[in-house]
């Protein structure tokens, strides 16, 4: 019997590519995007409207989903988007919006399937974060810590639900080519002269990081394997030096920490 997957923000970057890859195996895949009837006949799943942010549109969501299916196997939590800026300089509102979508928004859509999840007595849930919910780089402030918000919550609920025999998994890479990037948020509170020198830096590093992205199907192979996979692990970092990454920060954080900004020339 093939496996039906929800995956939420399946009309671009890691959800669009993931969805037309399962559909190609064989499984059975939903789609959610704001605006679906954008992409009519450009997909060959189906979507519903979703928008993660939105507390009626979450439930009308359900609601129809489940008219349209008897059982959810897989929920790829893949929907959000990425404020950038220095900390300081950015307003706290933009923050709580960012919070809104990434955290509060993945949290209610979960917590809105749960119920039929808890009653199959199966399931399993991915969730796309990222590296910087494991690290901590510059730029990225609210981002960073919309993830960090995300993987601890998501780590909790793992020993919450493996008793109804639901696995939770997160999935954290590094810069890939999607168009994450491209459509990231930045509203200034006005600059601060004291950040103009480190602002340079902090813009070339993150510049770096979007150039030298690579091509997204490694995710999209970590999350297929993860499908297939009785006991997934929860935490799966995914792209290159990744590891080196993580063991800088917990073992050599002042390496790690001078490492992000050192090999950026400015001018």
């Amino acid at each position: 019997m093939k496996k039906t997957v929800l995956i939420t923000g399946a009309s671009s970057g890691f959800g669009l590519l993931l969805a037309n890859s399962l559909h190609k195996q064989g499984f059975d895949v939903i789609g959610t995007s704001r605006e679906p009837e954008k992409y009519a006949g450009k997909v060959p799943f189906k979507l519903l409207r979703l928008d993660i942010s939105d507390d009626k549109s979450i439930s009308a969501f359900a609601d129809e989903l489940f008219r349209n299916i008897k059982q959810l196997d897989v929920l790829v939590n893949n929907a959000g988007y990425m404020v950038t800026g220095l900390a300081e300089e950015t307003p706290v509102e933009l923050g709580r919006q960012q919070f809104e979508t990434n955290f509060w928004g993945t949290v209610k859509v979960t917590n809105a399937l749960l119920p039929r999840l808890r009653a199959q007595k199966r399931g399993q849930i991915i969730t796309v974060s990222s590296i910087v919910g494991l690290i901590g780089p510059p730029n990225l402030s609210y981002y960073t810590a919309s993830k960090h918000a995300v993987q601890g919550y998501f780590k909790s609920l793992r020993f919450e639900l493996d008793q109804f025999n639901i696995q939770v998994s997160m999935v954290e890479p590094v810069w890939f080519k999607t168009n994450l990037a491209h459509n990231a948020v930045s509203q200034s509170n006005g600059r601060i002269a004291d950040y103009d020198a480190y602002r340079k830096q902090a813009n070339a590093a993150t510049q770096k990081g979007i150039d030298g992205a690579e091509a997204p199907d490694a995710v999209v192979n970590t999350i297929t394997k993860l499908i297939a996979t009785k006991k997934p692990k929860f935490s799966n970092p995914v792209g290159k030096m990744t590891g080196m990454i993580l063991f800088l920060q917990n073992y050599a954080p002042k390496i790690f920490e001078g490492s992000i900004l050192k090999s950026v020339k400015t001018v």
